[in-house]
């Protein structure tokens, strides 16, 4: 009997700890998140749309570009899952490199940019409590977390094009042998 209510009280407990989360969720980062996306929303309104669209065009023309600013662009604007959607600018056989582009992106962003990814923002926010337990700034971290993800990025972009790039050459000689 005695398991029985300490299992009870852990789960309730559980939903308890939660809850504290939530509300402190509520009371810091979540209204600083709808500000940012109210802000970053506004800002492609007022700069327009077909704005955004040309700059993403002339920002696929380089490799470098490609897997760095554009992937940049499309999380930052707009935001984690429908920056995947700035694909539709590229030819079939660099969608794939750019989405491991941009998947690999959405995490180093919440440093700096939570509204980007506020889904992943616990990734961050668990380094960042260690980090503010040793009384040490916060804006090194997420400095440094943004950079390390533009190298990343930008290495697997490339790596993917070349493997695609690869596979769909096998694939169109196996096509051109049958």
């Amino acid at each position: 009997m005695d398991f029985l209510i300490h299992l009870a009280e852990g789960f309730i407990g559980m939903f308890q700890e939660g809850g504290k989360t939530f509300l402190g969720l509520a009371k810091g980062i979540l209204p600083t998140l709808i500000c940012l996306i109210v802000i970053v929303n506004a800002l492609i309104q007022f700069v327009g749309e077909e704005r955004i669209f040309r700059l993403a065009q002339k920002t696929t023309k380089y490799a470098v570009l490609r897997y760095t600013i554009f992937p940049i662009l499309a999380v930052f604007f707009l935001t984690n899952p429908m920056c995947y959607t700035f694909g539709k600018f590229l030819p079939e056989k660099q969608k794939p490199a750019f989405y491991d582009s941009a998947v690999s992106f959405v995490h180093p962003i919440t440093g700096l940019f939570p509204h980007a990814n506020s889904a992943e923002l616990f990734v961050y926010l668990g380094i960042a409590n260690g980090i503010t337990k040793l009384n040490l700034p916060l804006g090194p971290l997420a400095v440094r977390f943004l950079l390390a993800g533009i190298v990343v990025i930008l290495i697997r972009g490339l790596v993917t094009e070349w493997i695609t790039n690869m596979m769909m050459k096998r694939k169109a000689a196996e096509a051109a042998n049958s």
